[in-house]
């Protein structure tokens, strides 16, 4: 069974920085696209950054990019999200992802879920 368990959320200030980890069990990640969305009370859940297989690509929502860094190390079966520049907007649930199947790369394919880590970004 694929396990996902996020950590690293806590409550910051503005401008503070932040890293998530993911780290996954019962598969080996190496050939899957990992994926950080996010979810704010009330709103829906909102993708934030995905990273290929061998790290040789990577893509940000508009609103996080040039302050948070996506990356993953395969030899540990786990993701990274570093977030800098913190902002309250960026409150919310944060959640990792893979796809079921390898080697898939489009926002649309993540279907296996973390239970979320809560990052609160006071101002």
């Amino acid at each position: 069974q694929v396990q996902l368990v996020e950590s690293g959320g806590r409550l910051v200030q503005a401008g503070d920085s932040l890293k998530l980890s993911c780290a996954v069990s019962g598969r080996t990640i190496s050939s899957y696209t990992m994926g950080w969305f996010r979810q704010a009370p009330g709103k829906e859940r909102e993708f934030v950054a995905l990273i290929t297989w061998s790290s040789g690509y990577t893509e940000y929502a508009d609103s996080v990019k040039g302050r948070f860094t996506i990356s993953r190390d395969n030899a540990k079966n786990t993701g990274y999200l570093q977030m800098n520049s913190l902002k309250p907007g960026d409150t919310a649930v944060y959640y990792c992802a893979i796809p079921t199947r390898p080697y898939l790369q489009r926002r649309d394919a993540f279907d296996v879920w973390g239970q979320g880590t809560q990052v609160t970004v006071s101002s």
